[in-house]
């Protein structure tokens, strides 16, 4: 009976401790999204949905939204000075401005914009366009200046004048340890001015493993882009897919699993601190 009673307990716990980490995982349903119009004196309207915010991580991660930018419609034009922010489009196309110069760009794509920059977007199309906005700040506080412009209508350079990303498969290479695992360092620690340190983009094939790592000077933030598997923080395990957003703290060791489809994965990594960001720069900025 007590050899019973032993493991009872040990299958409660553990059941306890998916509970914990499954609680901490959020998922993007675009039928529990508001609509927001106007934003930031943008045009029409869109669906909105936060799937993190500041107190997700201890770092100087401040959200992760997740949307839609419906047709017509966009954010408009606005400044950042004490946080660094990035709009994603995970399908279509949509204008991105970055302090007042605007290009077309077809998803999946983003355009990073630094602290002191100003940018806004806007879909000129006539279908809705799958939408992410990621912000990391010198503290836990964000800030915006709107400027009042929609951008509706406003000229395009066919060559992006700004810094932009791609989240292209046929660039990810084999990473040097995991099973099954391709990966790419899409943007890396010198693109920002934050402790933001790098934006991975992984793919898992089924069946595939990484291998568990863990970090006292970066917290990421994942994102479930397509597939399914499952994920073990701290040697809880919990099966996430397509919509999932997964936090990974200071200390916390983590890995991942491919499950019945790859499991593709946008990775945010923030430093605990710029002195921390510096090193990781001088170290890091060439291994992707």
């Amino acid at each position: 009976m007590k050899r019973l009673a032993i493991i009872t307990a040990l299958l409660l716990s553990s059941t306890a401790a998916q509970a914990q980490l499954a609680s901490k995982i959020t998922h993007y349903d675009p039928a529990k999204t508001r609509v927001a119009t106007a934003v930031h004196d943008g045009a029409g309207a869109m669906n909105f949905g936060a799937l993190m915010d500041t107190k997700t991580l201890s770092t100087d991660f401040i959200f992760l939204h997740r949307g839609i930018l419906q047709p017509k419609s966009g954010i408009g034009q606005h400044f950042h000075n004490h946080c660094e922010e990035m709009f994603v489009i995970l399908d279509g196309e949509a204008e991105f401005t970055i302090n007042g110069r605007t290009s077309t760009l077809k998803g999946p794509a983003g355009a990073p914009n630094r602290m002191g920059a100003s940018h806004g977007i806007y879909n000129a199309t006539d279908r809705p366009v799958e939408w992410m906005n990621i912000n990391v700040g010198t503290s836990k506080v964000y800030d915006a200046f709107n400027l009042g412009d929609d951008r509706v209508g406003a000229p395009k350079d066919a060559i992006p004048q700004f810094i932009t990303m791609k989240l292209d498969k046929a660039l990810l290479k084999p990473a040097p340890t995991g099973t099954g695992v391709t990966r790419r360092r899409v943007l890396g620690p010198s693109i920002f001015f934050s402790p933001w340190a790098y934006y991975d983009h992984v793919m898992v094939a089924p069946g595939g493993s990484t291998v568990s790592t863990t970090s006292s000077d970066i917290s990421e933030a994942y994102y479930v882009i397509s597939g399914d598997g499952s994920v073990t923080v701290n040697g809880e395990t919990v099966a996430i897919k397509k919509g999932d957003a997964i936090p990974v703290d200071l200390g916390q060791s983590k890995s991942f699993k491919g499950g019945s489809a790859p499991l593709e994965l946008m990775i945010i990594g923030i430093a605990k601190d710029m002195k921390t960001k510096e090193a990781f720069l001088a170290v890091m900025a060439n291994s992707f």
